[in-house]
């Protein structure tokens, strides 16, 4: 595996690259970075060019601005995969980075060979969420310590949080070096962020979805009523889990992210 980084509006982006063939862009959520996709990128290299990144204030990339909006951070993955001349990919998009693939399909359909949701969606922020969002801000500003303390849990079902305490630690670790500014920025970009529903129905490209049926942020009815709009949708439902995917059904997951991008791009 190979670490880069390139300047973005004159701030570093760290991305990852492995593997040869076909590309797979891995894009992680809110509070996380590339390394989330290390068993996911060592299996999937065999066959593909994988390509992980580290958003806009994520990992050991720098912040950019006050507010990281989806779009902003679609062009940072722009720049990257020009940089690596990808000009088709299979992109997939955890949580945070579903709505950052869903950016740049409105923007970059014709380099889509698939999409993947992976609890993820195209709906923008309800009225109510905008204003969690903004409760969230202030929490953060008081201690972010203590919100990542208690976000990341919740993010598990609840007997997956016992059987997964280790990785939870260490994703608990791994957030507590997000800057609360980093925080902050990426709270306001999902409040702002667009809905691109329309965008599902006229991307072209087939798109996946998995979603946890105990998943606390991404509802299955939600997930189930945006897989009409597409041409061409496939949906994966996983019992017993929750917004966590590729670690608590982390086997299923990637076979199926693996079988997907196969015929997507073979």
């Amino acid at each position: 595996m190979k670490y880069q980084s390139i300047l973005f509006q004159g701030k570093k982006v760290h991305f990852r690259t492995s593997g040869d063939g076909p590309a797979v862009v891995l894009l992680h959520g809110f509070l996380e970075s590339l390394d989330i996709w290390e068993d996911f990128s060592s299996e999937l290299q065999r066959d593909f060019k994988v390509i992980s990144i580290d958003l806009p204030g994520h990992g050991f990339s720098e912040n950019l601005c006050e507010i990281h909006g989806m779009d902003l951070m679609a062009d940072v993955v722009y720049e990257v995969l020009m940089l690596n001349k990808i000009n088709r990919c299979v992109m997939v998009g955890h949580s945070m980075g579903g709505y950052v693939t869903m950016a740049f399909a409105s923007k970059h359909a014709p380099m889509l060979a698939g999409i993947c949701l992976f609890h993820s969606g195209a709906l923008a922020d309800t009225d109510e969420a905008k204003a969690n969002r903004d409760r969230t801000v202030e929490i953060v500003k008081k201690s972010h310590h203590h919100f990542i303390s208690q976000f990341i849990p919740e993010l598990f079902t609840p007997a997956n949080r016992e059987k997964f305490a280790d990785r939870i630690s260490e994703l608990q670790a791994e957030a507590r070096q997000t800057s609360p500014e980093a925080i902050i920025a990426a709270l306001l970009g999902m409040k702002q962020r667009n809905s691109h529903l329309q965008t599902l129905l006229t991307c072209g490209c087939p798109v996946f979805f998995i979603s946890g049926k105990q998943d606390p942020r991404i509802p299955i009815d939600k997930t189930l009523s945006q897989s009409a709009l597409p041409a061409h949708a496939e949906v994966l439902l996983l019992d017993g889990c929750g917004h966590m995917g590729y670690i608590e059904a982390a086997e299923t997951t990637l076979k199926a992210l693996k079988f997907f991008s196969e015929r997507m791009l073979y």
